[in-house]
């Protein structure tokens, strides 16, 4: 993605004055947490407490952890059994042109055959391809988030995949999630927002989602401009116009997904202008080049770099840094987070033209972080996930798709979300009578073990040896215990094995919760 000079350098600036100023302050605010307090604090900045963590966040102090988790490296290896499965699936060996293009063939000639048994057969193989894809994303997805220390980064990637929505099930979305995740958002993901956004911009998942490959002279489609502006940037009450809309779409006409090898042949006018990446191109000959006016600024017709300019003003917002900060609470935090948190970390965006470790930092140094109560009704990923952290700390899963079926199964499939506005963070949406009948189903399941999990093989992962299986007390047993009620306490005192007792524990009121 190309940034413009002078964007790169009043954001490096700002980000280096702004994060020194964060640092210094939050040196002197952060507190030692005692064990409850960890333990809610571990719950928070990831995808649930396990043993190792908190060893970890109480030899290094909540402090030192947090910098170290917002240090992050996204190349960074897994433990070596689940290294070693992503490693073998073709999202990882196979470049995404030549699987996209193989997918394409499979499309072209899936009505070809003579007879229709063979075709069946044929249409059956382009979809198997197709679910190929999303199948190897979900089980690398879920092997981060459990087994990856780097709890922080594996959070807020599945914040901004949901902020950033794009749906499965539309076009060959299949096939480009994977690397929509780690070429757009993972690298990103604790970095500059501004960055980000240019790579989701162009990236062919969002604009095969939201249609703009459909966007060009003479018919402009306004489907991803006002997404952009009130699911990505501004809010829906930003301060921003239909005209607005209209505006930016014409900036984004020509931005498109090409699947053929060779680019197009054009007038030698374009000459210098067209542009490649992949599969995303801008193909000058679909842009509108008249003069737009965005915000109030004139935007000057010029090609594809006036949507660096977009970008920029819209990162540059008020509203943009409020609307992002007030998510960012939501989601690690409480459903309605404190208007004082929220507006710290509106004024580190700005300040820092949005550098997301910056406009974390007030939120994971708050008081409220480690010391509130737990009062966040955890969503279905929330759930699952911490129940296996909690559960099943040092057990190599081999097969996810159990687990994958559980989150289908409670409403949150990944990459199900049909519309742009992601899946809902408010408890209204998780707490119904019949999400807790199933979650209180699933909690018996693993209760039992799910020894699928953990012995059986997903499709084309490989052969590790694993260790033996076993369900016994889980080593968090005693933090956790001690972080619950007298009815809770009373329950679990009952329990006469270790499978009962995990079951219980996933269907009291406080697991429910973060």
């Amino acid at each position: 993605m190309r940034l413009t000079p002078a964007f790169t350098r009043r954001a490096a600036l700002l980000a280096v004055a702004s994060s020194a100023a964060l640092l210094a302050a939050c040196a002197s605010l952060t507190p030692q947490l005692d064990a409850p307090a960890q333990l809610r604090a571990a719950n928070r900045i990831g995808w649930g407490a396990n043993q190792a963590q908190l060893d970890q966040i109480a030899r290094l102090g909540w402090g030192d952890y947090v910098e170290q988790q917002l240090r992050a490296d996204a190349n960074a290896p897994l433990p070596t059994f689940a290294q070693d499965q992503i490693a073998a699936l073709d999202i990882s060996s196979k470049p995404l042109l030549q699987r996209v293009q193989e997918v394409e063939t499979l499309r072209k000639n899936q009505d070809k055959p003579p007879t229709e048994p063979e075709r069946v057969a044929a249409r059956q193989a382009y979809q198997n391809a197709l679910n190929k894809g999303t199948r190897e994303a979900t089980h690398r997805q879920l092997l981060r988030a459990l087994y990856s220390e780097q709890q922080l980064l594996e959070h807020i990637s599945a914040f901004w995949f949901n902020h950033f929505n794009v749906h499965q099930y539309k076009r060959e979305i299949r096939v480009l999630v994977s690397d929509y995740e780690d070429r757009a958002l993972r690298p990103n993901a604790l970095g500059s927002f501004r960055q980000m956004l240019g790579a989701v911009a162009r990236h062919p998942a969002m604009l095969r989602y939201l249609d703009n490959d459909q966007n060009g002279i003479p018919k402009v489609n306004e489907n991803y401009a006002r997404e952009l502006l009130e699911l990505h940037t501004l809010g829906v009450d930003g301060g921003y116009s239909q005209r607005d809309v209209t505006e930016v779409a014409r900036v984004l006409t020509g931005f498109s997904v090409r699947l053929e090898p060779e680019d197009p042949k054009l007038p030698a006018r374009f000459n210098g202008q067209y542009r490649r990446d992949g599969l995303f191109e801008f193909n000058p000959a679909r842009h509108d080049f008249g003069d737009k006016q965005v915000l109030g600024q004139i935007i000057k017709g010029r090609g594809a770099d006036e949507l660096d300019q977009v970008l920029d003003l819209l990162v540059a917002h008020p509203s943009t840094a409020r609307f992002v900060s007030r998510k960012l609470g939501q989601y690690f935090l409480a459903d309605q987070p404190p208007a004082e948190i929220v507006d710290r970390m509106a004024v580190a965006f700005q300040k820092s033209n949005g550098d997301i470790k910056a406009t974390l930092r007030p939120l994971l140094y708050s008081s409220e972080f480690a010391n509130a109560p737990p009062a966040k009704f955890k969503d279905p990923q929330h759930y699952l996930l911490s129940s296996l952290r909690a559960g099943f700390e040092g057990q190599a899963m081999l097969n996810s798709q159990p687990l994958a079926g559980w989150l289908r199964r409670l409403g949150q499939g990944l990459y199900d979300r049909q519309t742009p506005d992601g899946y809902p963070p408010m408890a209204a949406a998780w707490n119904s009578a019949g999400q807790m009948s199933v979650r209180f189903e699933i909690a018996r399941q693993i209760g039992g073990g799910v020894p699928a999990l953990f012995k059986g093989e997903a499709a084309d992962a490989p052969k590790p040896a694993p260790a033996p299986y076993k369900l016994d007390a889980p080593p968090l047993r005693p933090r956790l215990e001690a972080s619950l009620g007298p009815a809770t306490r009373s329950a679990l005192a009952q329990a006469d094995s270790p499978q009962l007792w995990l079951a219980l524990l996933l269907s009291s009121p406080e697991f429910m919760v973060r």
